[in-house]
């Protein structure tokens, strides 16, 4: 009874001590906000009705009276920035850099968001020339990272080798995988044009960088299709197995139409079987069994499939497997196996995508720099239905 006693003495103690606390946490925090501008609250005021505009007027006033807030404009605009308001952003941030007492520490920081602004609005001239006047700077790496996504945007493929080879001497890490792939596309932009000389330079230089790049390869054997040379072409295609026997699965048709022209289409067939053997692939899959149903039976098509499936069950492998079956049925049982094929051909297409590792876009082709990231090589060449079932 005592030591419950005391406790009840002690509660008008502890709400004493809470209430002074409080007392002195209030006091500070008048205290502190009587030395706030008057600004200060009409802007945060406009912000809270939806009137971003007279905000930024009430808070610009409060930076030419009161530089101390130069923090406050940077948060500012930031906030625009991240919620794609370019236009405001990029006005807070015009204001700051109009300041001629702003230190100098201060002006570089304001530059940099400016810049940032600039590319999230698109405004990529612009961008580009403010990031240029950081590269020397304490902003150097980023500035730099912001170039060579600039000259992505605009492919201007040089002018990002020479930015990525930069980042590079500058500590930023390696960057020998997008240089490749950089080389890549200025010759596909060169293959296009009908320049196979200057285009083998540039894949030249790719494997050069990276001797790994799998896109080289596919693209070295294109050009010597071009050329004609299809025996040097079908040569390229199989190095991609040396490289990555996954991505086989991408020269695959490009490997059966060689075989073809070369009039060895048999030799085609039994090279993709022995990848297949070694690596299931849906794509490869889709090749292989229209191969067989051309060069040998529609039985064998049929054991074909049927062995793929047990090893790798999938809708899409399913499909395949309707497909020849249906070459064999009963008339009396096709409608129903139409019905069936229909059905699960429906399911087979939204697994039909491949997914980017980095940011989970989906898209019906593959791509080497993804739409939705801009990252390089982050594509699986194979399908998401493939994924799963791996996984």
């Amino acid at each position: 009874m005592e030591f419950e006693i005391w406790w009840l003495l002690g509660i008008p103690l502890f709400f004493s001590l809470g209430w002074i606390a409080a007392r002195v946490d209030i006091r500070q925090l008048i205290s502190e906000s009587s030395s706030l501008p008057k600004g200060y609250f009409k802007g945060l005021n406009f912000l809270l009705n939806d009137q971003p505009d007279k905000a930024i007027d009430a808070f610009i006033e409060i930076l030419k009276l009161n530089p101390e807030t130069v923090e406050l404009h940077f948060a500012l605009g930031n906030l625009f920035r991240r919620r794609g308001e370019t236009e405001r952003a990029i006005r807070v941030h015009q204001n700051l850099l109009s300041r001629p007492d702003l230190p100098i520490e201060q002006q570089t920081q304001a530059m940099f968001e400016l810049g940032q602004d600039y590319l999230k609005a698109g405004l990529l001239d612009r961008a580009e020339e403010t990031f240029n006047q950081l590269v020397a700077g304490q902003y150097a790496i980023p500035a730099r990272k912001a170039l060579l996504e600039i000259y992505q945007k605009e492919k201007e493929w040089l002018r990002a080798i020479d930015a990525a080879h930069a980042l590079q001497e500058s500590g930023a890490g390696g960057r020998q995988k997008e240089i490749a792939q950089f080389y890549c596309e200025i010759a596909q932009d060169e293959l296009v044009h009908t320049h196979p000389e200057a285009a083998m330079l540039m894949l030249d230089k790719a494997i050069a960088t990276d001797r790994h790049n799998v896109r080289a390869a596919i693209l070295t054997g294109d050009i010597h299709l071009a050329k004609g040379d299809v025996e040097q072409a079908v040569l390229a295609w199989r190095r991609v197995e040396q490289q990555s026997v996954p991505h086989v699965a991408l020269v695959a048709q490009r490997l059966m139409d060689g075989y073809r022209k070369l009039e060895r289409p048999h030799e085609g067939l039994n090279l993709l079987k022995s990848y297949m053997a070694e690596t299931p692939s849906i794509d490869l899959l889709e090749v292989v069994f229209k191969a067989t149903l051309e060069l040998e039976t529609v039985a064998e098509a049929n054991q074909l499939v049927s062995s793929e499936l047990r090893r790798t069950p999938t809708l899409l492998g399913l499909d395949k497997l309707l497909d020849a079956r249906m070459m064999t049925a009963p008339p009396e049982v096709l409608p129903e196996l139409s019905i069936v094929k229909n059905l699960v051909s429906g399911y087979a297409q939204k697994f039909t995508r491949y997914q980017c590792t980095h940011c989970g876009f989906k898209a019906r082709q593959f791509y080497w720099q993804c739409p939705g990231c801009s990252k390089w090589e982050t594509y699986p060449p194979r399908r998401t239905e493939e994924l799963n079932v791996m996984n």
